[in-house]
């Protein structure tokens, strides 16, 4: 996910807090915060498909 992606996940977020969002901005919000997790996602299985395991033995 590119950085600008998160800044606007941050910027929605403090706009949430503040004064509240519209209609527009919460799906916006969700589908970015989706997006995020997915990359997360991917990003943790790509690490666990390169574990290799050693028996020590």
């Amino acid at each position: 996910m590119d950085k600008k992606k998160i800044e606007r996940i941050s910027e929605l977020s403090r706009k949430q807090r503040s004064v509240g969002l519209n209609d527009e901005e919460l799906k916006e919000q969700k589908q970015l915060r989706e997006e995020y997790l997915e990359s997360i996602r991917n990003n943790f299985r790509s690490v666990l498909d390169n574990i290799e395991f050693t028996d020590k033995k």
